[in-house]
């Protein structure tokens, strides 16, 4: 067997493969015998086939695939082997020549391939970053606070409604024969501050007219009179007579040790000093992340802008096409551009971590699991506090999904570089408060 390949331009080369029947026939000869011990044809008995009746047979088809088999796992090795750095998968070029397909044929097949384009490492002690690190502003604080006790409160229903309240009402539409509905209304989600103050001071049974247009969303009004968004667009009257039913407050939690106990370890937190310092290192942990996202984006711009590099367009349009036989010329155009972009972040990734070798350990991937896992059970219940062994158990049914795996992989090999890089690059680091931080462009 020969195996070559030869270079068109710096991004397009041919592989060529010469496979002589000493290369192929002796797999031929196994897959015909491994056939005629499964076999199970009229006239035989099982594992009883003649092999020579399974070559007349089926041979030429078990010679094609056999084939097929050979040269790609060859061309494999060889770019393995050779360090080609291929975009997408080889294509094979037509091919002209005419094959007896009688096991004595000398096959040469020629494929063309997309190779990583040449660039150089942008990210270096010269390029310079701000990581900053964000402080939890008052309001802010106040925000995370009042959250929280209102997470722990209780449930109330005064006599005269305020703002904020959760109006139990029945909803009519003005006009004969149109919408009622009698449902749960949130005064806190109104966009127009006018009927936002018409409906504070109301008692049970007082009733309001409202559009119901300007005061909600379309979803939301969807969601309180129980149709679909399109049925929302096509009202044709939009003010509704609103009866209170029901007035329901959620009062805030006291400050006292009941609520602290709920929060954090009994006794953990005995007094608003050290709950508000437990809160605020709660909220600037997560802003941690923010940074560290803030960080990244600008790195994925730098490195984006400084490596500018041509890619073998033609070449992958041709293999998106053969891979998604179903995309049609308009979908490939539109969304070519982004491919691109995504790929050439990709070769950036990758060329950081061959040339340093970087590894994603299995356990990595696991311990990033875990951390999602936990940060989503928090989210939904800030008490409950899952054993690593529970976490663990769920990470692992977790990258049992193929496609939950592959993503978190990815994201595990995208955090090693990001660390990586971190240690290559100049950072300035800058305290900032949170609301300063969220007017960042």
């Amino acid at each position: 067997m020969n195996i070559s390949h030869e270079k068109v331009d710096a991004i397009n080369a041919v592989i060529k493969v010469d496979l002589a029947p000493e290369d192929y026939n002796p797999q031929v000869d196994k897959e015909i015998k491994d056939q005629a011990k499964k076999a199970k044809l009229p006239g035989f008995r099982p594992g009883l086939v003649p092999t020579a009746h399974i070559r007349r047979t089926y041979g030429k088809s078990i010679l094609f695939d056999t084939i097929n088999k050979v040269v790609n796992e060859k061309i494999t090795a060889y770019i393995g082997e050779n360090k080609l750095e291929v975009l997408g998968q080889p294509l094979p070029l037509e091919e002209t020549a005419e094959y007896n397909w009688d096991y004595k044929d000398t096959f040469q097949f020629a494929y063309e391939i997309g190779l990583a384009p040449e660039f150089v490492n942008p990210f270096t002690k010269d390029a310079e970053f701000k990581e900053y690190e964000i402080k939890a502003d008052e309001e802010t604080l106040a925000s995370r606070i009042k959250n929280l006790r209102r997470s722990y409160g209780k449930m109330t229903n005064p006599e005269v409604s305020e703002e904020g309240d959760v109006l139990y009402a029945n909803l009519k539409q003005d006009k004969e024969e149109g919408i009622e509905k009698t449902t749960s209304v949130r005064t806190d989600i109104i966009e127009d501050a006018k009927i936002k103050k018409s409906l504070v001071g109301l008692k049970q049974d007082d009733v309001v007219k409202i559009d119901i247009k300007k005061a909600f969303k379309a979803e939301d009004i969807a969601r309180i009179l129980g149709i679909t968004e399109e049925e929302v667009e096509a009202l044709d009257v939009t003010k509704f007579e609103l009866t209170v039913k029901n007035i329901n407050r959620l009062e805030e939690s006291d400050l006292n040790q009941e609520f602290y106990n709920k929060l954090f370890a009994e006794g953990e937190v005995t007094e608003e000093s050290q709950f508000r310092e437990k809160v605020k290192e709660e909220v600037e942990n997560l802003f941690k992340q923010n940074s560290d996202q803030r960080l990244r984006n600008d790195m994925y711009t730098f490195g984006m802008e400084k490596v500018a590099v041509a890619f073998p367009e033609e070449f992958l349009k041709r293999w998106l096409k053969a891979t998604n036989p179903s995309i049609s010329e308009e979908e490939l155009n539109e969304g070519f551009a982004d491919f691109l972009n995504n790929l050439k972040w990709t070769i950036i990734e990758n060329r950081v971590v061959t040339e340093n070798n970087l590894e994603v350990k299995y356990d990595e991937v696991i311990n990033l699991a875990k951390e999602r896992i936990y940060a989503q059970i928090k989210m939904y219940n800030i008490n409950e506090e899952p054993t690593d062994e529970q976490l663990s158990q769920y990470a692992i049914q977790l990258l049992q999904d193929k496609e939950q795996g592959n993503r978190l992989f990815e994201e595990a090999k995208a955090l090693k570089v990001f660390e990586f890089l971190k240690g290559q690059i100049k950072i300035n680091k800058e305290e900032i408060e949170y609301a300063a931080f969220e007017k960042l462009a």
